[in-house]
């Protein structure tokens, strides 16, 4: 039986939200560049709803830092590799600070060449993987991202975790509404829900994991102790995420799941190694607007009865959060301010 104990609730505006995290991240070592991008990412999460990735991801972020295993003022390098191609290097910090020094390299050459690509190494990612991509449609661009993460995955027909939850993010623009956004992991369930699960002693539904025996077990905690997660579909999942390594650490530079080692860094929980984003510029295409197409698709899909699409609910959060404040957990803010020296 799940033991959920009552939440006493609080609303904070978006813009304080994001100051009070800015002052998390710079007492505990970043610099206030990074702080501004990681505290826009979290606080974003957040007001989304998207709570796995939000406040409860800041001690994970603390505890990291402290370790030393990250670097919070790490200055990443942008190097212009072809006419299609930019590259990376974070400086071992994290890889939203490092998309953002690239950004504008990136959207210059897929609006002039149609396609680039973005390879980010010595990074580490510790956030949602859809605001790395939601901006490009926001300009009328397709984008599609992947990141490995570290391992605790069990890839299908195997006996041991080597994946990450290795998600995958894809955002298109659309003529007559927000663009359409999605976000998964290839894992059965993302690991951030399983924490939450945990914390909250809620058991999870069939088939997201193993205990540290190889057992199929509904019990966070066990999955976490010592266990592991299943990817989802099968041998389905578990190609897409040996796919996702391919990509985000192989091509990249970047370390596969299981080739770092945060063994001497105790509190250190943020995957260390790559992510790849691929941008295109649909004007290029021939015929209609990509964008009346993405409609017309959306259209036919609310005709066959489909009453959400993917990130509709999100959209519908954000919109209520900027309307009413965003919902936090009491206890939760509190702890935010503790962190924040105040």
């Amino acid at each position: 039986m799940s033991q959920v104990h009552e939440r006493a609730l609080v609303r904070i505006g978006f813009a304080e939200l994001v100051a009070l995290l800015h002052r998390v991240f710079v007492l505990h070592g970043t610099s206030p560049q990074v702080a501004a991008t990681l505290a826009r990412n979290c606080a974003g999460a957040e007001r989304d709803g998207a709570h796995s990735h939000g406040i409860f991801r800041i001690p994970g972020y603390v505890s990291t830092l402290a370790s030393g295993w990250v670097n919070g003022k790490a200055e990443p390098v942008v190097t212009d590799v072809a006419s299609g191609f930019v590259r990376v290097d974070a400086g071992n910090g994290f890889a939203q600070p490092a998309l953002e020094a690239a950004r504008p390299l990136l959207v210059e050459k897929a609006r002039s060449a149609g396609i680039a690509l973005l390879a980010i190494h010595n990074s580490h990612h510790f956030a949602a993987l859809w605001p790395d991509v939601e901006p490009f449609a926001e300009e009328g661009l397709v984008a599609l991202s992947v990141v490995n993460s570290m391992t605790c995955v069990v890839p299908h027909g195997a006996d041991r975790p080597l994946f990450g939850t290795n998600p995958i993010a894809f955002a298109a623009p659309r003529a007559d509404g927000a663009p359409i956004v999605f976000d998964l992991a290839t894992s059965a369930i993302a690991h951030g829900d399983v924490q939450i699960a945990a914390r909250k002693g809620e058991r999870l539904p069939p088939g997201m994991g193993v205990d540290s025996l190889g057992q199929p077990t509904q019990d966070p905690k066990a999955i976490l102790e010592g266990g592991a997660l299943l990817p989802f579909g099968g041998h389905k999942g578990s190609a897409l995420s040996m796919m996702v390594e391919l990509l985000a650490a192989a091509l990249t530079g970047g370390n596969f799941s299981f080739e770092f080692n945060w063994a001497d860094h105790p509190g250190a929980r943020t995957p260390w190694t790559g992510q790849l984003l691929i941008v295109i510029d649909p004007s290029k295409t021939a015929g209609q607007s990509f964008a009346e197409r993405s409609q017309e698709l959306v259209r036919q899909m609310h005709a066959a009865g489909l009453r959400r699409l993917p990130g509709d609910r999100r959209h519908r959060t954000r919109e209520r959060s900027d309307a009413q404040g965003i919902e936090v957990d009491a206890e939760e803010l509190a702890r935010l301010r503790e962190l924040a020296g105040e």
